[in-house]
């Protein structure tokens, strides 16, 4: 099986579907893997370790000429597509049900394609579960983005001048990012409180050494795939009032809070940043999908008040080597579910990961009504 990998054209992304790692395992399997000259300069792999790993770096063409499947982290720009053969496999975060324009062309050219994102929340597909391998990258970064703008520091500090007292950080989400961020915050040595909509988050946020906030007679917002039901605006208003102090209170805040293919819930309002103290650090990483800070400005800093709202998009990005790295692991895993031992394709539509995944396929669109 000839397996591609595509060099990222997106503005601002450094990752790249397979590492050298992955790339060794699947030669060793007996695959024969073709890496664009230069996919991984940006997350620092380079071409002689590709070559090292028994991959071959080639140029683009010669990959959509050849692989029968190509991977990539995020969707393919239309020039890629319009290269694909006929029933190719594409693999990558194709965001299908939220811009599912380059799905149609996919469609189009008869290209199966298997969106990333799309990975169900069982217990077989964690090994594939991008969402949260990301999602970890990005809750640790975002602290690191906190602690670096805040002027205090984290933890508590006994000087000859006295005792500085830590910082108060609040997180608003307790998946997988919100709870990388607690934990990191934890380790920096504040004092963290966290806050979520699904009552069982109660338990892990604690095993953290965190706090949890609970509004008095919440519903518990926890759908079977075990991500956050999207709230009425009755509720979110009763949330608003419940966390305004909570979230005046805080040095920093960092709010996680998303549903999947949904813009992100608005929690924080002008009014709420308002009432924070000069020099508070806000760092949105729902910033991508439209962010949980009603004054946040994707991709930019604003300053309000002497508040410093970050509104970053695509964090893990900004540490390649890591989040490749384990993107690549994702990836590996899912091949190694559609190929089967004799080295053949196998889209077995009977298996509800396959299922679940797969957008496009022999021209048509699946499961996106």
């Amino acid at each position: 099986m000839k397996i591609g990998i595509l060099r990222e054209t997106a503005l601002g992304e450094r990752r790249v579907a397979l590492v050298p790692e992955s790339v060794e395992r699947l030669v060793r399997a007996g695959h024969e893997v073709l890496i664009e000259s230069g996919a991984g300069d940006g997350a620092n792999f380079t071409d002689a370790a590709y070559e090292s790993a028994g991959g071959s770096v080639v140029d683009g063409v010669a990959i959509s000429a050849q692989a029968a499947i190509v991977a990539g982290v995020q969707k393919p720009s239309e020039a890629v597509v319009s290269a694909l053969r006929e029933d190719t496999v594409v693999i990558a975060l194709l965001q299908a049900r939220s811009d599912p324009g380059v799905v149609k062309s996919l469609a189009g050219r008869k290209v199966s394609a298997l969106s990333m994102e799309l990975v169900p929340r069982i217990a077989r597909a964690q090994r594939m579960d991008v969402l949260s391998s990301q999602a970890s990258i990005a809750g640790y970064k975002a602290v690191l983005i906190a602690a670096s703008s805040l002027g205090k520091y984290f933890p508590m500090m006994m000087t000859a001048a006295g005792t500085i007292p830590p910082a108060k950080v609040l997180v608003l989400g307790a998946g997988v990012a919100g709870l990388q961020a607690i934990a990191t915050a934890r380790r920096l040595g504040s004092v963290v409180n966290a806050y979520d909509v699904r009552a069982a988050a109660r338990e892990q946020v604690e095993s953290l050494g965190a706090e949890f906030i609970e509004a008095p007679a919440q519903e518990d917002a926890e759908t079977a795939g075990g991500y956050a039901r999207e709230q009425s605006e009755e509720e979110r208003e009763r949330q608003r009032e419940f966390l305004k102090g909570h979230v005046s209170a805080s040095d920093a805040l960092i709010t996680t809070a998303a549903v999947p293919g949904r813009p992100a819930p608005r929690i924080v309002t002008a009014d709420m940043v308002d009432a924070m103290r000069p020099g508070s650090v806000i760092v949105d990483l729902a910033a991508e999908s439209g962010g949980n800070v009603e004054v946040t400005s994707p991709g930019e800093v604003v300053e309000r008040g002497g508040v410093s709202v970050h509104g970053p998009l695509n964090v893990p990005s900004s540490m390649a080597w890591h989040a490749s790295t384990l993107y690549s692991r994702n990836v590996l895993s899912l091949l190694e579910l559609i190929i089967d031992r004799e080295g053949s394709l196998n889209l077995d539509f009977g298996d509800e990961v396959i299922a679940a995944m797969c957008v496009t396929h022999g021209g048509e669109l699946r499961g996106l009504e």
